[in-house]
């Protein structure tokens, strides 16, 4: 048997799929389930998708401006701009809770289940609908929302974006020449 170590900066900075092989390889060497939880029993309930809600561009903003201060909970927010798998009926997008927690940059999981609760209960203020869920999770450490909330995450992104480009080149922001 061979081994070899790596350090944190390798793991972080290895493609993709390398780090989601390494994190496979821990989990199954642990006895884990991706979540980092010990096995539990299979469930028949299918995954928590009952309370999802679809969120418009404006429920979407609404939300942004209850969690704006908490600056982790926004990037959280900002993650799930990024296009996820579809599966199911209703469809549902998934993603990967390690993969939030790579990309920002928090250092636990409990930090990003901390921002999504946050997420959650500011829509349940949005929407003044205290079942309604911005997200659920299944067994396999797995985040699920709807694709249009998605969708609006997408293009709540892109408006912001525009809007701060087009500032950026007013004329009348603009320096003046030397004559």
């Amino acid at each position: 048997m061979t081994g070899i170590t790596l350090t944190a900066d390798q793991i972080r900075n290895a493609p993709a799929p390398v780090r989601q092989w390494i994190e496979q390889e821990v989990i199954n060497s642990l006895g884990l389930n991706s979540a980092g939880l010990a096995p539990r029993p299979p469930v028949a309930a299918p995954a928590q998708t009952a309370h999802l809600v679809a969120c418009s561009v404006d429920d979407v903003a609404g939300v942004l401006e209850h969690i704006r201060g908490t600056f982790p909970a926004v990037n959280v927010l900002f993650e799930f701009g990024r296009p996820g798998i579809t599966y199911g009926q209703p469809a549902v997008m998934t993603f990967r809770l390690m993969d939030i927690l790579h990309h920002t940059r928090l250092q636990q999981i409990e930090q990003v289940m901390t921002c999504l609760e946050m997420i959650n209960q500011a829509l349940t203020v949005v929407r003044k609908d205290p079942s309604a869920r911005f997200c659920g999770f299944d067994n396999e450490g797995h985040c699920l929302i709807a694709p249009q909330t998605q969708a609006s995450i997408a293009t709540l992104w892109q408006d912001m974006m525009a809007r701060q480009q087009m500032q950026q080149t007013k004329p009348d922001d603009r320096i003046a020449p030397a004559a």
